[in-house]
């Protein structure tokens, strides 16, 4: 049996769809989508994703050396499909030693970045793009500007915007922020990829 979906901006419990409203209610942040309980890293849960996701489900292809895939995560339902996906990734530190990756894409306002960034949100904030970017990764073989957005201490969180929805990476430690900076990314909608992929043991950064 599954656990229960939570709210995608504080990962609190949630209060499901009645006979009088189809919306999934959070105590904090009253109706969200549900953010439904993280996937294990595996071609059956490639292909879900790829059924029910309304936005990219972007991954870094070809992978960083000695990279792999270690989850998959969403927000939504059968009824709004998914609004949100999240890859998770796992492999060396540029900067020595082990490090996690969240590749996020969301609709404006879900807020499921700035959860996993450590903000308030539900999205960057205003003006975190104001001045010139930090970073420059290749979506769809475009390049596509990241800016550094302030968020927990132990982490590296960069935002920039791709199809009209919010794109997130989110590293830890903070040191590993340097994958995004440095190590010239190529992001592919996992939709449209039929890979091998290469799965790793599943990521404990999609329960926290």
């Amino acid at each position: 049996m599954r656990a229960a979906p939570t709210c995608p901006r504080c990962f609190g419990p949630l209060h499901g769809p009645s006979a009088w409203s189809s919306a999934w209610r959070c105590g904090a942040h009253g109706d969200v989508l549900p953010y439904q309980p993280p996937r294990q890293p595996s071609d059956t849960a490639v292909e879900a994703m790829r059924k029910s996701s309304m936005v990219p489900v972007w991954l870094p292809w070809p992978l960083p050396p000695g990279w792999l895939v270690t989850g998959f995560a969403e927000v939504g339902d059968e009824r709004t499909g998914a609004r949100a996906t999240v890859v998770a990734l796992g492999g060396p530190s540029l900067s020595g030693g082990p490090a996690d990756l969240l590749v996020i894409a969301e609709e404006p306002g879900v807020g499921l970045g700035a959860a996993y960034a450590g903000l308030d949100g539900p999205d960057p904030g205003e003006g975190f793009d104001s001045g010139p970017p930090n970073a420059k990764i290749q979506v769809l073989g475009h390049p596509t500007a990241l800016w550094c957005v302030g968020g927990a201490d132990d982490r590296a969180v960069y935002a920039g915007e791709a199809l009209g929805n919010w794109l997130w990476t989110i590293a830890w430690p903070a040191e590993a922020g340097c994958l995004t900076a440095m190590a010239e990314l190529s992001l592919h909608d996992l939709r449209d990829l039929d890979l091998q992929l290469p799965f790793g043991a599943f990521s404990p950064r999609l329960e926290e």
